[in-house]
């Protein structure tokens, strides 16, 4: 029997999110919930036969869903998934699972009483180009050192994405949470402090938030990582995309050629390409010359920004239908939020955070 599920938000990642649900097998769409016009064009793209609906209290209520998927703006995560876990339903949430660490501490907590599944939207994590990248960076010795960003130049529709984004969250925090969850996947080892930085460059944005940030962490084994995003149209496209790893044995990079390239900064589809690993090895000779090539990881299986999507529901299904333990996802997701937070803080305090 197929599970019901209610699509909440209907952008990037919502409409996504929503063609998984409707070609995959062991789904059914029984609403699709937004306060504008995005929901009758996700419909329409759909085949224009699901139930539309303008509020999200009434949709929970009337479509009567075993599952819902909430992707809509993060000052709304929590009380849309409690409000589900309250009417028995499972969770898929889009990241960051909460707009503060509390209220992502509750979300997990109601899901573990409700006995039901949540499931936060961690892209890379279902990008075997990436599970390669964070393998090949395990090997590379310890400590290591992180060095990531993805900076947007972000025009047109994005711009207002953003500026949304940014009435509750700044990019180092909506977006940092996933490069995060990624170095502590890497190292798996304590985060003991962070450092940030951050700047406002518009006035274009809520009083007090800033669209450029830059962290760094460092963690108990030694290794250190750091993490830069800024979004608008002032940004640079020169070097945002950087995905290095550094350790005693070598390096290994992510090289886009095509996916790195310019106009390519606010696009959703090239933020998840790899295209290539390029690993480089640091052994050396009497001569201190190298004794390896660089070598190139070419990677056949390059879902596009869709098949991600799809491979995420598929999780989800997964997840509910084989009763799959997701202790440490939830525990991870909280915790890389933490981490974000923290940095955020310090921008905000000028202080080293400890952890």
């Amino acid at each position: 029997m197929a599970i019901k599920v209610l699509v909440v938000g209907c952008g990037n990642m919502g409409a996504s999110h929503a063609m998984a649900y409707h070609t995959t097998d062991g789904f059914e769409i029984c609403g699709i919930v937004a306060r504008g016009n995005s929901k009758v064009v996700l419909n329409e793209k759909l085949g224009g036969s699901y139930t539309l609906y303008n509020d999200y209290a009434t949709a929970l209520e009337a479509s009567k869903p075993d599952a819902v998927c909430i992707s809509t703006y993060p000052d709304t995560h929590e009380a849309y998934a409690m409000m589900a876990f309250e009417k028995g339903c499972h969770v898929f949430i889009e990241k960051p699972l909460a707009d503060t660490v509390e209220g992502s501490e509750r979300v997990a907590a109601a899901a573990k009483k409700a006995g039901k599944k949540l499931v936060i939207g961690y892209i890379l994590r279902h990008h075997p180009s990436w599970e390669k990248f964070i393998e090949v960076a395990q090997t590379l010795g310890k400590p290591l050192v992180m060095r990531m960003n993805l900076n947007q130049q972000s025009h047109g529709y994005m711009w207002d994405v953003h500026r949304n984004l940014m009435k509750s969250l700044s990019p180092i925090v909506d977006c940092g949470v996933h490069y995060i969850d990624v170095m502590c996947q890497m190292v798996r080892s304590k985060p003991v402090q962070v450092s940030a930085i951050g700047a406002r460059l518009t006035d274009d944005i809520p009083e007090g938030n800033y669209n450029y940030g830059q962290l760094q962490i460092r963690f108990e084994d030694g290794s250190v990582g750091w993490y830069e995003a800024g979004w608008g149209p002032m940004i640079s496209e020169t070097a945002f995309f950087v995905k290095d790893v550094i350790g005693p044995k070598g390096c290994v990079s992510i090289v886009a050629k095509d996916a790195g390239g310019k106009g390519k900064s606010d696009s959703v589809e090239a933020h998840t390409k790899t295209e290539s690993l390029r690993l480089h090895h640091a052994d050396i000779d009497a001569a201190n010359e190298f004794t390896r090539a660089d070598e190139w990881i070419n990677l056949d299986d390059e879902p596009d920004h869709q098949e991600l999507c799809n491979r995420e529901q598929r999780y989800f299904l997964k997840a509910i239908t084989a009763d799959l333990d997701l202790t440490d996802h939830v525990e991870d997701a909280v915790n890389s939020l933490r981490i974000a937070f923290a940095c955020d803080e310090s921008v905000r305090t000028g202080q080293v955070v400890k952890l």
